[in-house]
């Protein structure tokens, strides 16, 4: 789990981090537990590297820095999805109302219902 002062600067890193490894990182946002964020791949970038770029960097860098008390290390798992262009405006409008949108409904009930929305299963 994050606070706001932990949310705050690991989200500036991400952006720093990932504009110095030439990834495009549109949008980033999320809520004490789990992230959402808007990335273009170009042609060359493999979704599971630059996935694995930014959590293993980031994680890395907020334990040297000891920027929590604790152990910080994200989840193995993720979600990826492609978006296409007429949908970006909304989710990036998603992304950036992630407070508001989960005070309505935690994170695990969202996961649920969009994975029996969607017919999918997880591995």
């Amino acid at each position: 789990m994050m606070n706001q002062d932990l949310k705050e600067k690991l989200f500036a890193h991400i952006a720093a981090n990932v504009q110095d490894k030439k990834i495009i990182l549109d949008t980033i946002n999320g809520t004490m537990d789990h992230i959402h964020a808007l990335i273009l791949l170009k042609p060359d970038q493999s979704l599971s590297k630059v996935i694995q770029l930014i959590k293993g960097e980031s994680s890395y860098w907020v334990n040297k820095n000891k920027i929590t008390r604790f152990h910080f290390e994200w989840q193995d798992e993720y979600i990826a999805l492609s978006v296409s262009e007429s949908a970006i405006a909304v989710v990036r409008d998603y992304i950036a109302n992630q407070e508001i949108h989960h005070r309505k409904k935690g994170f695990a009930e969202e996961y649920e219902e969009f994975m029996k929305i969607h017919g999918l299963k997880p591995e």
